[in-house]
């Protein structure tokens, strides 16, 4: 599989912010994934800075954060969920400036020197929700301590000792992700307070749900934009030559980045405050459009692209099995794509069988676009031209069903390894169930989604009676015996990096997003870094 250029592709935009559209595309690299490699300077000075300035730091963070909790103790007594008063009593006030002068001493000891502040902040009456992106790590909460806006979190977060009461003060929208109800619940919520004429503190969401290294815009969930009111958007950067600050997916993990930006001399962070935007009648009725509009504001302030990536493509990023996706991975954009034809994978897999079947009794035969199309039950699109384009590698007009279906299948049930590589053992191998090296390249590119592969060490392993063919019975059992075998013969050394270390045993909530991040679980000898808290 390859990404291949088809010119740009300008993502439609109606009402306010259409001038403004800018090119739907792949970002260049994924995401969801941040890697950081240390020099040998780097980490010379890591080891100075460990023993010198960190523990001095988290030391004053940590007194910080003591200092400020008896004041939002006293001032979240009682219900934090009751209606605020027209007029903020003096006493809030007052508590509302100690905590920023805190808060802004607690980053200051952290190396945030200097936060510079672009834009000017909306009032409530002007804006009742900000929408921030993108969000990349925990210390995007610099941006709601200075403003002290309230936040959409994971109810898990009011229990966090001493975090969790300074959480309350602002009196943020709880969201369980694992009642349905509860959804429903939050964004009711949001819109009474988004159209309470100001009575309410500003809400503070981070559309994008999830947190990213910042290289593009995703896909902007849109509980920000159903009430139907204007919002300010506002946008993060990290001018750091060594980014520490990112927190994704696959990467360093919670501790370490705190460890490791507490090492650095300096931490730069910029806020800028876009103009307020306002929803047209259309935007008003589609908050996916008016999502997609601001989103599209927010990315040309940030000079980055946007995709249609969404926190779904996570979990395929991060799903269990032999076959972990590269960070070059073109499986998301085919993800992305399937969904944009209307089509869910989450649906498809019982019809696996029958794709595999049609692409079977073909014999490897390539098609054309057209009986492509026929071939998925869709009209010829310009979606479905860029999902075409990934398996026409030659560039000559023709795909290989096979492919697609391998594809699908990881897509579908990307923890069952297994399952996938019998599939295309059945599509590939011949009358006697055997494929050669070739086949078994095709499958294995096709099932890692990248353009190429060497399986030549690998095959020879499994071929241990020197036939030239093997059979899914030989590829089963010599995957049982080395459950490792990805990591030896197939990904390059770059998709392991050495700076993501051992996972933890065990995640905690991240009190930030209002996703959860997913169950933690081993990923081979040199795992990527999951997302914990």
């Amino acid at each position: 599989m390859r990404l291949r250029a088809r010119g740009p592709r300008v993502a439609p935009a109606s009402g306010a912010g259409a001038g403004d559209a800018r090119r739907l595309a792949p970002p260049g690299r994924n995401p969801f994934v941040h890697e950081l490699r240390l020099g040998a300077l780097r980490k010379a000075q890591m080891a100075f800075m460990t023993l010198t300035l960190f523990p001095i730091r988290l030391l004053l963070v940590l007194i910080a954060m003591l200092l400020a909790w008896p004041f939002t103790f006293f001032a979240t007594l009682g219900s934090s969920e009751r209606e605020p008063e027209p007029s903020p009593a003096s006493w809030r006030k007052v508590v509302d400036v100690l905590l920023k002068a805190i808060m802004r001493t607690m980053w200051f000891a952290g190396g945030f020197h200097w936060v510079v502040v672009k834009g000017q902040q909306a009032p409530p009456s002007e804006a009742a929700i900000l929408t921030l992106a993108p969000h990349s790590s925990y210390f995007d909460a610099i941006a709601v301590t200075m403003t002290m806006s309230s936040i959409v979190m994971k109810a898990e977060s009011r229990n966090i000792p001493i975090w969790g009461t300074l959480i309350k003060y602002i009196r943020p929208v709880f969201v369980s992700r694992s009642d349905q109800d509860s959804r429903r619940k939050t964004v009711e919520e949001i819109r009474r307070r988004a159209q309470s004429n100001g009575k309410w503190p500003q809400i503070m969401i981070f559309p994008e749900g999830t947190c990213t290294n910042r290289t593009c815009l995703i896909t902007f969930k849109p509980g920000a934009f159903i009430p139907g009111v204007p919002v300010q958007p506002v946008v993060l950067r990290y001018p750091n030559k060594l980014d520490t600050i990112t927190w994704t997916w696959q990467g360093p993990g919670a501790l370490k980045i705190l460890w490791l930006t507490l090492c650095q001399f300096h931490n730069r962070v910029e806020i800028e405050f876009l103009p307020v935007y306002s929803p047209s009648d259309e935007e008003k009725k589609d908050p996916a459009l008016y999502a997609s509009n601001v989103r599209r504001v927010m990315a040309e302030a940030l000079g980055v692209s946007v995709t249609d990536y969404t926190y779904d493509d996570c979990q395929l990023a991060l799903a269990e099995g032999q076959l972990r996706l590269p960070a070059d991975t073109c499986l998301l954009e085919f993800a992305r794509l399937v969904r944009g034809l209307g089509l869910k994978p989450e649906t498809l897999e019982k019809d696996l069988d029958k794709y595999s079947n049609r692409a079977q009794t073909q014999g490897g035969r390539r098609v054309g676009l057209p009986e492509f199309a026929e071939y998925l039950g869709v009209p010829v699109s310009d979606t479905l031209q860029d999902l075409f384009s990934l398996f026409d590698e030659s560039g000559d007009g023709t795909a290989d069903p096979r492919e697609y279906v391998v594809a699908l299948s990881v897509v579908c049930r990307p923890a069952r390894t297994l399952d996938t590589i019998q599939l295309a053992f059945r599509m590939y191998g011949s009358q006697d169930g055997c494929v050669d090296e070739g086949a078994l390249s095709s499958i294995l590119k096709t099932a890692l989604g990248v353009a190429e592969l060497t399986v030549t060490d690998l095959f020879r392993a499994i071929d241990e009676e020197e036939t030239g063919r093997i059979t899914f019975a030989d590829f089963r059992r010599f995957a049982e015996a080395f459950p490792d075998f990805a990591e030896d013969y197939l990904y390059p050394d770059q998709t392991r990096p050495e700076s993501c270390p051992q996972t933890p045993p065990a995640p905690a909530p991240n009190g930030f997003c209002a996703d959860f991040s997913p169950e933690n679980s081993g990923i081979g000898r040199k795992p990527f870094r999951k997302k914990l808290d």
